[in-house]
């Protein structure tokens, strides 16, 4: 019978036994090496700052303890030494002698008062003079508002008719100046005074 060498499967290659137990394993991964160079500096750190506190300590046993001065105490001033005085007494004291006490007392004080104003009136205030009689009555009542009595007279006289607004009669001048200011306030400043005429 013939052999298919076409579909014929290639044989396997044999594997000798080293090959064999080496290919079941699998390969280990190389062991790592310590960190020398960390160490390194780590025990490079440690050491240094080992010396450093060493040095701290016998930096601090050699300084000498400080020596604290005690303050000097301060010179006490001398007592003053006062001259000795004479047992003599002290003078009397002087009496004070004052004159114008007593002359006040007794002195009487005399005051110029100017005379009293003899009464030569009586007086009269007219404030104005009219044409005509409605133009009196209106001062008149002007003065009224102010509570100040004033009368109207009618004269006849060469240059005919006047009525007169006048006010009065004033014992005393100054009784009438008085009612002339108060006038003034509501702008009435023509008024005269002159003696009564009755």
């Amino acid at each position: 019978m013939p052999k298919d060498y076409a579909h014929r499967s290639k044989p396997k290659p044999r594997r000798s036994p080293a090959t064999k137990g080496r290919a079941s394993k699998k390969p280990t991964p190389p062991a790592k090496k310590p960190p020398y160079l960390a160490m390194l500096i780590a025990a490079a750190l440690i050491s240094a700052f080992g010396y450093l506190l060493m040095q701290l300590d016998g930096s601090a046993e050699r300084q000498p303890a400080e020596v604290v001065a005690e303050p000097k105490p301060k010179p006490q001033p001398k007592p003053v030494t006062r001259p000795k005085q004479n047992d003599d007494p002290l003078p009397p004291k002087p009496q004070e002698d004052w004159q114008y006490i007593d002359e006040l007392e007794n002195k009487e004080v005399v005051v110029d008062l100017p005379p009293p104003e003899e009464s030569q009136g009586p007086y009269q205030m007219q404030c104005a003079s009219f044409r005509s009689q409605s133009q009196a009555d209106a001062m008149k009542a002007k003065i009224a508002f102010q509570g100040k009595e004033a009368m109207v007279r009618r004269s006849e006289g060469k240059s005919g008719t006047w009525y007169k607004v006048v006010m009065g009669p004033y014992e005393r001048k100054r009784q009438a100046e008085k009612d002339r200011h108060v006038l003034a306030r509501i702008g009435i400043r023509t008024c005269k005074i002159w003696k009564w005429q009755g």
